[in-house]
């Protein structure tokens, strides 16, 4: 019942031969991008592939990812079988049931039995799940019914291909293959004449679709067959919660404003993207209406770089933007929109870094074309000028103290700097967390102190926003005084600070211990050193919601969480998205200094979210979620609702101590 391999040669070859061409077409474009090392730490990246690539680890975190996993699995073992398959097509002889023992070869063949049936099962699965509840507006593309057909065409071809052989008696280990020998059964009454048909048929329909899906992956979406794994491999080691440095010198180009500026990374991210729209779903920008799209953001640049990539090659320039209008250009609008929130990343199974492109082109933006919202100028100047937001004059940065004792920081004489931050300097809801801050640390007897009027902006916004020549200034300027001061453990109480100063300026050679106020607290409480003599009494029941940059950026999830627990003798209520699949609060990346003109506002979608739980407290860890939340309930008209940060509800139990 095999093919005349005369016939077939050809064709294989052909086929194998396209698509390595096509292949090779394809990757080789990702080297218009600049150089990045993804190559070093070898151990580290083959365990990460193998855990999030083979063991699927962040595809089964939703619910249908379980039958993905099916699809890949199957898709793995299969390979196999259709090795086996294309090889004996060209020699007969090859047969794995005559190069291997039966006790190895009839438990493989009831393997590829049982695989093709939950392989089949799984594509069907899909098929109704594609046609009936789609992943995201817009999955029911003529592309993705046809690729799940084709896959359930393979399996199809296989069993009619085995059952014609097994029915004409020429498969003798038929025994170990029930899925076809059933459909044997139902084909015995057919002439063998009629089941050689039936059987030919059945090969070169599974030869023909296998030859052609081959081929067309590499021009499909699902091209991520091919780059998926190799891309876990690349994955960044650590979470991407800053981003690289640019060297500033005449001539330089800053950002990202052509495709031949990303890196081959970031250009191999996209074709590693199947469009599965998890980043979309869990994007807040997404969510409410606006523009920015993490799953279309990658869409375009893979698009983009197909138009460019070949004339870029050749020494060309690229005549389609990637900032701009139209399918292949990323929308301005939809690049201001982010809110550095991570979802994306978190939610990427493949580990596809959408959030850094976006920065990339903001700073192409700001930096190259002074093209940014009118609302930055002045923060942009603030910033620069006074180092802090408001333009406030950095001499009021310790009015905040009032009549309470707080002593400076002196070098080898003060453990702790207590590192307040702006909105904890001059916003005067944060400065209510500060002094909440300031009486925890004074009774659980710490050595700590301030830089008062010499503290500085740690420069978070501004670098989010894309402004890195204000930023790279203003890190050497605070990493030269946290140096010259001899700083080496610092308190924070703002997760953008703690974020920056942990993680940001070690780039620039400072190591320092940064304690989030979360986990420093949750430190006193268990060491003793905090005493409560009251619970929180008056917020009634707390929901607690978590900060972007203190959880998904920076993995503090629990320390808050106990915090309130022993500070109020319950655990907080949760909201529906919490912990890594929290739900912004719409300010960061430097959205607190920007108006939201489109769609719905991202706060107000988190403060529904949590009023739904008639909560008393909604509990924070960041001033920018407090102004956040404290707008939506005034928006909502929700008087009855406070906003509290930790160290308020942790400071009111030390009243009877204050």
């Amino acid at each position: 019942m095999q093919p005349d391999p005369v016939i077939f040669t050809p064709l294989l070859a052909a086929a194998c031969t396209i698509f390595l061409w096509s292949c090779y077409r394809r990757f080789s474009l990702v080297t218009v991008g600049a150089a990045e090392d993804r190559f070093s730490n070898t151990w580290d990246r083959l365990q990460a592939m193998f855990v999030y690539a083979f063991l699927q680890k962040r595809v089964v975190k939703r619910p249908f990812g379980v039958n993905h996993v099916f699809i890949f699995w199957s898709f793995l073992i299969l390979a196999v079988a259709n090795t086996e398959f294309l090889i004996c097509g060209v020699f007969p002889a090859a047969k794995l049931s005559l190069l291997l023992p039966a006790a190895l070869y009839q438990p493989l063949l009831f393997a590829f039995d049982l695989v093709s049936l939950f392989a089949l099962g799984a594509v069907v699965i899909a098929l109704v799940r594609r046609a009936v509840a789609p992943p995201y507006k817009g999955a029911r593309t003529g592309e993705a019914f046809a690729i799940l057909s084709m896959i359930g065409t393979l399996m199809l071809a296989y069993f009619g291909f085995h059952a014609a052989e097994i029915a004409l008696g020429h498969e003798p280990a038929a025994h170990v293959m029930p899925l076809s020998s059933l459909l044997a059964a139902a084909l015995s009454s057919l002439s063998p004449a009629t089941l050689g048909t039936v059987g030919v048929a059945s090969w070169w329909l599974h030869a023909g679709v296998l030859l052609f899906f081959l081929n067309y992956l590499p021009y499909s979406k699902h091209m991520h067959i091919l780059a998926a794994i190799p891309n876990c491999y690349f994955k960044g080691l650590g979470t991407p919660n800053t981003q690289a440095r640019e060297e500033f010198a005449e001539g330089n180009v800053y950002g990202a404003g052509s495709i031949e500026n990303f890196t081959w990374k970031d250009l191999f991210d996209s074709f590693s993207c199947t469009e599965c729209g998890r980043c979309e779903n869990a994007c807040p920008a997404a969510a409410t209406g606006k523009p920015l799209n993490p799953r279309l953001v990658m869409h375009d640049i893979k698009v983009n770089l197909l138009a460019n990539g070949a004339q870029l090659q050749r020494g060309g320039v690229a005549t389609v933007p990637v900032i701009g209008e139209g399918e292949g250009s990323v929308e301005v609008d939809a690049l201001w929109s982010c809110t550095t929130c991570g979802a994306c990343l978190n939610a990427c199974p493949v580990f596809i870094e959408q959030m850094p492109k976006i920065n990339k082109m903001r700073r192409h933006l700001v930096q190259m074309e002074a093209d940014f919202p009118e609302e930055l100028l002045n923060l942009f100047e603030n910033m620069e000028q006074r180092s802090n937001p408001w333009g406030i004059a950095p001499g009021d940065r310790g009015k905040w103290v009032g009549g309470h004792e707080v002593k400076p920081f002196e070098a080898g004489q003060t453990e702790y700097l207590f590192y307040v931050g702006c909105a904890g300097s001059f916003d005067s809801r944060a400065k209510q967390v500060t002094l909440s801050m300031a009486r925890i640390l004074d009774a659980a007897g710490i050595s700590w102190g301030i830089l008062g009027k010499e503290e500085k902006c740690c420069g978070d916004s501004v670098r989010r926003l894309g402004n890195e020549y204000v930023f790279d200034k203003m890190a050497r300027e605070n990493v030269a005084m946290f140096q010259e001061k001899k700083v080496t453990k610092v308190i924070t109480q703002c997760p953008h600070c703690f974020s920056t100063l942990k993680n940001d300026y070690r780039q620039y050679g400072l190591e320092l211990e940064v304690i989030p106020h979360a986990e420093l607290i949750e430190q006193l409480l268990g060491e003793g050193k905090l005493q409560l003599d009251m619970h929180e009494a008056t917020g009634g029941n707390i929901v607690f919601h978590d900060s972007c940059y203190l959880g998904r950026h920076n993995g503090v999830y629990e320390a808050p969480r106990k915090v309130i627990a022993q500070a109020t003798g319950t655990a907080p209520a949760e909201m529906p998205r919490n912990r890594e699949n929290s739900f912004c609060c719409g300010a960061g990346g430097g959205r607190m200094w920007l108006e939201e003109h489109l769609g719905e506002r991202i706060n107000l979608n988190r403060v529904n979210e949590a009023l739904a739980g008639s909560p008393g407290t909604i509990c924070v860890t960041c001033p920018y979620c407090m102004t956040m939340m404290e707008d939506g309930l005034k928006d909502r008209a929700s008087g009855q609702t406070k906003v509290k940060d930790i160290a308020e509800i942790v400071a009111e139990g030390l009243k009877g101590r204050a």
